[in-house]
């Protein structure tokens, strides 16, 4: 979230952010862990000039691109995961290959991430594309039957 404002506002574009997150804009020390709020302390963050509040199931259309907001709180309370045109998911930090976000961070909740799994991950179609936050891309119907965490959840 620190790096939003030089990128939105240099190329003149609005920057959106679900209201649940939007206070790490100003301070993400919020969303990190002790080892790298050092740093953070050190620095100071401002608000993209255009900020827009996102919520769960706003569709952005950029040229061709219809692109749905998906609430998945967990990592952080306000998570969210998008789908482009119903053929790709960029999950962010909620859903990994063969893994999770992490949800032991000042805004994390395992409950909720419980819940954004089963009820926002699972009924995905198995055929969407899963461009993580980190790690290689994946497939819902692959880590429906090999990610632990979902199997976990539809036993």
């Amino acid at each position: 979230t620190f790096s939003v404002k030089p990128l939105a506002d240099g190329y003149g574009i609005a920057s959106y952010i679900h209201s649940e997150d939007r206070e790490y804009l100003l301070k993400p020390q919020g969303a990190h862990g002790a080892e790298f709020n050092a740093t953070l302390d050190a620095m100071s963050f401002e608000e993209p000039t255009d900020t827009r509040n996102l919520r769960h199931g706003d569709l952005l259309e950029i040229l061709d691109l219809k692109i749905t907001a998906i609430h998945a709180p967990g990592h952080t309370k306000g998570s969210t995961m998008f789908t482009i045109n119903d053929e790709v998911l960029i999950s962010g930090d909620v859903l990994f290959a063969g893994s999770i976000g992490r949800t032991d961070l000042p805004s994390g909740s395992h409950e909720a991430m419980v819940k954004t799994l089963k009820t926002r991950v699972l009924p995905l179609n198995d055929d969407l594309r899963v461009l993580p936050g980190h790690g290689p891309e994946t497939t819902i119907k692959f880590e429906r039957k090999n990610n632990p965490y979902l199997k976990e959840l539809r036993v």
